[in-house]
């Protein structure tokens, strides 16, 4: 495959390897040295988050630049790498060795011809590629994401992927942790941006290296991600949502008390006239909630269209 990084006019483009790791030094040698090999006109950072092992070191002497970041959580580097590093590409990949390189021309080639975003999808090549309950976890987290937003991404949680200039400097990242594919999923859909999903084999990890990915705590941590993107890029169907819930329990709670206020003159059960009374003022303000975020929202995307369209877009062939 050519992996010269050429656009539709011939013209060279600078493409970045970017590499976060921490504690991958049985792993990080053989990942620079792959990409070196599969985009050989490509500059390879690798951003170390505090390794306590040689990670820094052996990446280094593969021929790998090397950044630090002290802030703990792949997030803090993702925002570190996509404001320090300049480039026409971005090649974004784990460190620990379970993505295959070929793929990575591939990658960038989708970008070249327009794609915002592409996304190395995982195909497994054993059942043991997958931790207990990621796979089920991935699909899941995938499809609720797709009924939230209508997204047709395939794998939402894959750490490998490419991405224009104009991708990423106009993405504002908020997360932390592990949560940060899925912020740059929304990123690309809420601004309708070209994507690209491009099968890519999905490996084990070598024995004696672990994962970074804590199956219940970073997958609520994701599934708490979704729902805060799901309140503020969907203002109006959340916060309507609690509305129209908290309206029907008013009703049905009330009803009986309107309709014994009419016979006798009297209020029976306080305490359940009180409890509707708050139920329908709940109601009431979460739909204006609901409005003004959903303003607000608006501003906020037009601000990153903004930014978007400040870089310009691959050539015309």
């Amino acid at each position: 495959m050519d992996t010269e990084c050429k656009d539709a006019k011939g013209h060279q483009r600078r493409v970045a390897v970017l590499v976060p790791c921490f504690n991958e030094a049985m792993t990080v040698r053989k990942v620079v040295a792959d990409f070196r090999r599969a985009l050989p006109d490509a500059d390879v950072y690798v951003f170390d988050n505090g390794s306590s092992d040689e990670t820094a070191a052996l990446a280094l002497s593969e021929g790998a630049k090397v950044r630090n970041v002290r802030a703990k959580g792949k997030g803090h580097v993702v925002r570190r790498m996509f404001a320090d590093i300049e480039a026409d590409v971005y090649v974004m990949v784990d460190g620990d060795d379970t993505y295959s390189a070929t793929m990575a021309p591939s990658l960038v080639q989708a970008v070249l011809n327009g794609a915002d975003m592409a996304v190395g999808t995982r195909v497994a090549t054993a059942s043991q590629a997958y931790r207990a309950g990621h796979e089920t976890g991935n699909v899941l987290l995938t499809g609720f994401l797709g009924w939230i937003f209508g997204s047709t991404c395939k794998d939402i949680l894959s750490g490998y992927r490419a991405f224009s200039c104009r991708f990423v400097k106009s993405f504002p990242a908020r997360s932390e942790g592990f949560e940060i594919e899925t912020e740059l999923t929304v990123h690309a859909l809420e601004l309708q941006m070209p994507t690209s999903d491009i099968a890519t084999l999905y490996k084990e990890r070598p024995i004696g290296s672990t994962s970074k990915l804590r199956t219940w705590s970073d997958g609520l941590r994701i599934l708490r991600t979704m729902l805060r993107l799901f309140s503020t890029e969907r203002p109006i169907s959340f916060y309507g949502a609690i509305s129209v819930v908290t309206l029907i329990m008013a009703v049905a709670m009330g009803l009986p008390l309107i309709f014994t206020f009419l016979e006798t003159g009297m209020v029976p059960r306080i305490p359940t006239a009180l409890l509707v009374t708050a139920l329908i003022v709940i109601s009431v303000l979460s739909l204006l909630i609901g409005l003004v975020v959903d303003a607000v929202t608006r501003a906020r995307k037009e601000a990153k269209m903004l930014a978007y369209l400040r870089f310009p877009g691959p050539p015309l062939s």
